[in-house]
């Protein structure tokens, strides 16, 4: 786990916590402290592979730097064990709110897969109902200590399974209590985004914006489908876009390449990379340039014009921070503030509100930034 204390700081000294940030890309259940999974784990007697803090921590580090997304993926299998009742959920939608507070995060949207918290006797409704009092709370309780925060609900499907049309429905059902988007997650090759086209179908209907998982662990077609099928204003991770960038060549100054038509359209219509550097290297996303964070495709993207983001995906599982991806960044690309300013500026465009309320987040980063 990252040491909340740790000092994350550009060049020229900023303190990259201090600056606001917008999270798009972040899993509620992939965000638990290791306390709060031990005192959780206790109540229902779950055993654990680590009973302290530090311990546990270490355990979900380890397991996540496998280089698959299956493996990573049955770390969650202890997170969402101990979310399923009401006050779990609420207790660790509090505390993430919390942390995205103490992250410098004003706005961020918590994504969560409802169908997975069904264990104990909760309905699809009352498990959101639940997240969302947890939300609500830990909104108060980071305003109450002076910084600013909002927060929405991303509602996500499990693309393997057969749900998606129903969860699309509680997404749309709730969209007035908190929720603000749609997602797919879970193993993404062998299961694309047309086979919850209905889903999709109505989403549209109903005029209800979605992101999907595409192009972490799959490739174009994922891609494709999820713009296609999944009519994707946003690419969950989209790493893999870059397998649609030919560089023809390469000298001091500039790097010359070819866009074939997928990377075009996505670039062209401003189509978000919620990017997510260290996950990307524990699952394997980035796997066909290297196994360095200097090997992802991100500064890449970024110079070519695409709307990149950076998000933490899961930071229990890669023991970080958005302050800690920011840094790994600015290191690597010896990027300044105003880089990271751009990045957060990309995410407040892309994000599920209403374009004034956008506009309003992008005034509050850039007076965040101009303050720093």
């Amino acid at each position: 786990m990252t040491d909340e204390n740790e000092n994350y700081t550009l060049s020229d000294g900023t303190d990259i916590a201090a600056l606001p940030k917008v999270s798009l890309h972040d899993h509620l259940d992939g965000g638990l402290r290791p306390a709060t999974i031990i005192e959780l784990a206790r109540e229902i007697g779950l055993d654990l592979p680590a009973n302290d803090a530090t311990g546990l921590g270490a355990w979900f580090a380890e397991k996540s730097n496998s280089g698959s997304l299956v493996e990573y993926l049955k770390t969650f299998d202890i997170t969402t064990a101990v979310m399923q009742t009401e006050a779990g959920l609420s207790r660790v939608a509090r505390e993430f709110v919390q942390d995205l507070g103490s992250d410098g995060v004003v706005y961020g949207e918590i994504r969560w897969a409802p169908e997975q918290h069904l264990g104990a006797g909760l309905s699809l409704d009352e498990t959101v109902e639940a997240v969302q009092a947890g939300i609500e709370q830990g909104i108060e309780d980071v305003r109450s200590t002076g910084r600013p925060i909002r927060v929405g609900q991303l509602v996500t499907a499990m693309r393997h399974a057969d749900r998606g049309l129903e969860i699309a429905e509680l997404a749309v059902r709730h969209r007035d209590n908190g929720v603000v988007g749609f997602d797919i997650a879970g193993a993404e090759a062998g299961f694309p985004a047309g086979n919850h086209r209905a889903a999709f179908d109505y989403l549209a209907s109903q005029f209800f914006p979605t992101t999907v998982h595409a192009g972490e662990a799959d490739g174009l077609d994922s891609i494709r489908g999820a713009l296609i099928d999944g009519r994707a204003l946003r690419l969950g991770h989209g790493v893999r876009l870059a397998e649609d960038i030919v560089i023809e060549r390469q000298d001091d100054e500039n790097t010359y390449v070819t866009l074939g038509l997928l990377a075009q359209w996505v670039k062209d219509r401003e189509i978000a990379l919620e990017t997510s550097p260290s996950s990307n290297l524990q699952t394997g996303a980035i796997a066909a340039w290297g196994d360095d964070i200097l090997d992802h495709p991100f500064d890449l993207l970024y110079q070519l014009g695409f709307r990149v983001t950076v998000n933490t995906d899961n930071r229990l599982m890669s023991g970080t921070t958005l302050t800690r991806e920011l840094s790994i960044l600015a290191d690597a690309f010896q990027y300044d503030t105003t880089d990271l300013e751009v990045f957060q500026l990309n995410a407040a465009g892309s994000a599920f509100l209403p374009l004034e309320e956008r506009e309003e987040l992008a005034d509050i980063i850039t007076a965040g930034f101009e303050g720093s």
